[in-house]
């Protein structure tokens, strides 16, 4: 009998008494209460202000925001305002009653029990707040992609080079392929437009990531290897050239696939001494070359699959030159002059362009006188462009 008194004491106690105690704590705590909501939202406050500053300075140093953080700071800020309110409202409510002589029990209830559940609210949200960081390094996109888009004219004399690249690398068993042509001629533009290609949303399941890297007459192994680095985010722990390879290679073979873009090669380039696994050491690696002629490629690089540059088209290459000069040539008499010089640059790219923006906004004479240089048999602009044409015709690409 004893027992069944002390349970059913118990039950009573806990199904009474003690939500009767628990609700009265709220009044007898009231200032307690208060008290600690301003101390945890000073607490919380100050830690949202140690992320935003971490936030900045990875923002300064172009490094991505991690998600969570940015809504973490949504929230702190939400829930601060909140608990604010009740604070507010707690200080212009009446919580007196009887002309201020007492407490009022209803209203100190009230506020009591707002500020313990906002108290909560608030160190939950200040726990999450505890982020070991607060970014992500981010490889930022080449700097000539946005420019390309602009100013990149899709020549009909390059459409079909572009489609036979884009075609060959799109080959499981090519890993491969070089451009080749004299200086001038277009070979890095070309590259870069295929580059451009392959990130638009139809192919670029082709490769995860395309790295464009200069190589030169005389290859400086540490700067190729540090260019590829930086556009795949490795940090190099090591100086020797052997150690930055071995790191290089391995940061190349955790990308499925890959295109390593080697612009302007003019001999032999050891791939194993930079760090390209290539071939059986890593099928999904593929390169993209340009060279001034096919031997470098064809006997240095071995490379099987070669596509030669063609010079522009004479519409195509006033097109060119019309787009550079701009209006100035509906001035007097330069229209005419202007497709005289156009033509004279034997659809060389690079003899367009340069005569182009030498003679924008000038005047007449000048215009004359380049004119007659570019015919003159010993103009070095009249030699480059005549070298193109001697090419293409051996070729069999002329207009």
């Amino acid at each position: 009998m004893v027992e069944i008194a002390i349970s059913i004491a118990g039950k009573v106690s806990e199904y009474f008494v003690e939500p009767v105690v628990h609700q009265l704590s709220y009044i007898w705590n009231y200032k307690s209460n208060f008290e600690n909501l301003e101390t945890e939202v000073r607490k919380l406050k100050g830690r949202r202000d140690t992320v935003e500053h971490s936030v900045e300075e990875s923002r300064r140093n172009g490094e991505e925001i991690e998600q969570q953080v940015n809504s973490w700071i949504v929230s702190a800020k939400k829930i601060a305002n909140e608990a604010s309110q009740v604070i507010q409202e707690n200080q212009q409510a009446n919580t007196k009653c009887l002309n201020g002589w007492c407490p009022n029990p209803k209203k100190r209830h009230k506020h009591s029990r707002k500020a313990a559940k906002k108290v909560k609210a608030v160190v939950e949200v200040y726990g999450e707040g505890d982020f070991q960081r607060v970014s992500y390094r981010t490889i930022p996109e080449e700097t000539w992609l946005p420019s390309l888009m602009k100013g990149y004219e899709a020549f009909e004399s390059r459409m079909s080079t572009s489609k036979d690249i884009l075609s060959a690398l799109s080959d499981p068993d090519v890993n491969m392929v070089g451009v080749y042509g004299q200086d001038g001629i277009g070979k890095t533009m070309l590259v870069k437009e295929v580059a451009r290609q392959l990130r638009q949303a139809k192919v670029k399941t082709l490769f995860d990531e395309i790295v464009f890297v200069e190589v030169s007459k005389t290859p400086d192994i540490k700067k190729i290897q540090g260019e590829i680095a930086d556009k795949l985010g490795l940090q190099f722990h090591k100086e020797s050239e052997s150690g930055r390879a071995r790191a290089l290679c391995a940061r190349l073979k955790k990308v499925n696939k890959i295109l390593l873009i080697l612009d302007d090669i003019w001999g032999r380039l050891d791939l194993d001494k930079v760090g390209i696994p290539f071939e059986e050491d890593h099928k999904g690696c593929k390169l993209l070359l340009t060279a001034r002629n096919q031997e470098v490629l064809t006997n240095k690089m071995d490379s099987q699959n070669n596509f030669p540059i063609s010079v522009l088209k004479e519409e195509e290459a006033w097109i060119l030159f019309k787009k550079i000069v701009g209006n100035c040539i509906e001035d007097g008499n330069l229209d005419s002059i202007a497709k005289d010089i156009a033509k004279a640059c034997r659809g060389v790219p690079k003899v367009v362009v340069t005569k182009a923006r030498e003679l924008k906004n000038k005047g007449e004479y000048e215009w004359k006188n380049a004119l007659v240089e570019l015919r003159k048999p010993s103009s070095k602009s009249f030699k480059v462009a005549r070298s193109f044409r001697n090419l293409s015709l051996k070729l069999g690409l002329g207009n």
